[in-house]
């Protein structure tokens, strides 16, 4: 019998997987199913019979998440993704990592007993495919791409009616906090700790969907502005520095809102008063969780930060 190279020699095969783990571009062939979303390709690769749950709850996983997204930014970020399952021990969706070059592609752990309770109320794999919608504006600046994830999550899944608008908002009230600028801190662009990078990130996106949505008499919001990179940019492929990406955005909604509150918290360590915030938008905390009240002062705006835009209405009936 002829040996191929992998195995006559096995260290080369082990070489193999590791970097079909580690670098997307050099992939072996694996097992999956494509999907179409939004016009879009999405190729799964991944094992069925790792997974306890079988591939059709997986696959079903994959095109909602994808949906979600789709649905937020009026089309999926990219033409075709690869999106790479890992099967590990246990249960759940431990985490995953984006990659744009030399082409789309996602991986993201999978426990081999991931339930589908845990499938549908998933989180990672709507945040990591939200990093494809915008460019690359470098490390420095890596809270406006993890914080506009953070954001976007959650409101998209309460568009797509994948998770309850309470939920959300008991989660802001909750971690938002976090972004908050200790003492020592040099603003956004210069304190890279966890908590300012997610947390502080996804406080900068808030402010800046409440004020568009205050300056334009809710025509428009931070939703708006985000779509209008995507078209301009294809997404996390490109590199564009950080003022074209705001001024981008700003000029789609017609304010100067992005570019203001960038100057404003770049270089400064900025404390907006969250909890005043929160109660004029009508989130009162109460108990464990929040009571959403309409008689507040922005609660129309809190409304239309969650409310499906009339795109995804439209194809949610048809």
């Amino acid at each position: 019998m002829a040996l191929t190279p992998a195995a006559a020699f096995p260290a080369l095969a082990a070489a193999a997987v590791l970097v079909a783990l580690i670098w997307p571009g050099h992939a072996t062939a694996a097992d999956g199913t494509e999907l179409t979303v939004a016009g879009s390709a999405l190729q799964v690769d991944f094992d069925p019979r790792a997974f306890s749950s079988g591939g059709p709850l997986i696959s079903g996983w994959v095109h909602r998440s994808a949906d979600i997204v789709a649905g937020y930014y009026g089309m999926f970020p990219v033409r075709n993704l690869t999106l790479r399952l890992v099967a590990e021990s246990g249960s759940g969706v431990s985490g995953g990592k984006t990659f744009a070059n030399p082409n789309a592609f996602i991986r993201v752990q999978l426990g081999r007993d991931v339930t589908d309770a845990q499938l549908t109320s998933d989180w990672v794999l709507v945040h990591e495919m939200t990093h494809l919608a915008l460019p690359d504006t470098g490390e420095e600046h890596a809270w406006l791409s993890e914080g506009l994830a953070t954001y976007v999550e959650g409101v998209a899944r309460v568009q797509a009616g994948n998770r309850r608008e309470t939920d959300v908002w008991e989660e802001e009230l909750r971690q938002m906090p976090r972004g908050l600028p200790l003492p020592g801190d040099r603003g956004l662009d210069h304190t890279h700790t966890w908590a300012r990078t997610y947390w502080g990130g996804a406080m900068f996106c808030l402010l800046a969907d409440v004020d568009i949505r205050r300056r334009t008499q809710l025509r428009f919001g931070l939703q708006d502005a985000l779509r209008a990179v995507l078209r301009a940019s294809g997404g996390l492929a490109a590199d564009w520095p950080i003022e074209r990406v705001l001024r981008t955005g700003d000029a789609a909604v017609g304010t100067a809102t992005l570019e203001q509150l960038y100057a404003q918290m770049k270089d400064s360590p900025v404390s907006p008063d969250l909890m005043a915030l929160w109660r004029q938008l009508g989130v009162l905390p109460e108990g464990t969780g929040v009571r959403l009240t309409d008689d507040a002062p922005l609660a129309d705006v809190r409304r239309a930060i969650m409310r499906a835009p009339l795109d995804r209405a439209a194809r949610t009936r048809n």
